[in-house]
């Protein structure tokens, strides 16, 4: 069995080479029994679970393939994508994981999220957040009409890449002492958020942090566990 993570691969109709990175990689995994954990940002923008397009459906047909060959698909929420629901992962028996999972592989425990809820020294954005997750807001923005939808998704994007020009790069990433804190209970820690893929070592632990799929590439991390010991590899992924 192989485990595999990834995230922030913002896919859009915008960037078909992100798309085809994405469907490449579910035919190259179809054969070797995955386990496929996508930890937020999967699309650059999600309106609803009622959006189709020709683009979207080429993507769900793929999973479809990928699970019928014996695969499992998981998705955690990202901040760009906080309202996608079971109801589109259910096209390809998807599991919609909470915010914070817990999940073992052999004698380790992992501990995966997005990555945003790290960044607490980003207190604007924490406080925006907030809001934009109540659970009541967002049951009202999904009744909303769907084009009225697509424009204030297209508003939140830009305000977000306005706002990202004013931070320091240092306030958007995660604050260690929260970092401790959440690995108390866990070995290592997978997410992804801050497009600064890496392995860091904190104490005996790990923090293990995905990249953002670029136009070429994008770091990935694939485990798989052994008799012994289990391997963890953070590798590119070229397409």
């Amino acid at each position: 069995m192989t485990y595999l993570f990834i995230s922030d691969l913002h896919l859009s109709p915008e960037h078909p080479r992100l798309v085809r990175g994405f469907l490449d990689l579910l035919k190259h995994y179809a054969n070797q029994h995955t386990q496929l954990y996508i930890l937020g940002d999967w699309f650059n923008a999600w309106i609803g679970d009622d959006y189709s397009a020709p683009w979207l459906d080429e993507i769900v047909q793929a999973l479809q393939q990928f699970h019928q060959a014996g695969n499992t698909i998981y998705f955690q929420a990202g901040n760009r994508d906080f309202a996608l629901g079971q109801k589109f992962l259910d096209q390809f028996h998807g599991v919609l994981l909470p915010d914070i999972y817990q999940l073992s592989i052999g004698a380790l425990a992992f501990r995966l999220e997005h990555g945003d809820s790290l960044c607490t020294d980003d207190i604007s954005y924490q406080r925006f957040k907030k809001i934009i997750r109540n659970p009541l807001l967002l049951g009202f923005l999904k009744r909303l009409p769907l084009g009225f939808r697509q424009k204030l998704a297209n508003g939140f994007r830009q305000k977000s890449a306005e706002t990202k020009q004013t931070k320091a790069y240092e306030i958007m990433d995660v604050n260690q002492h929260t970092v401790e804190q959440v690995l108390e209970n866990s070995d290592i820690l997978i997410h992804g958020h801050t497009h600064r893929p890496a392995i860091h070592e904190i104490y005996n632990k790990k923090r293990i942090v995905l990249g953002d799929w670029r136009e070429r590439s994008a770091q990935i991390l694939e485990i798989n566990p052994l008799a012994e010991q289990t391997e963890l590899k953070l590798i590119s992924w070229n397409y």
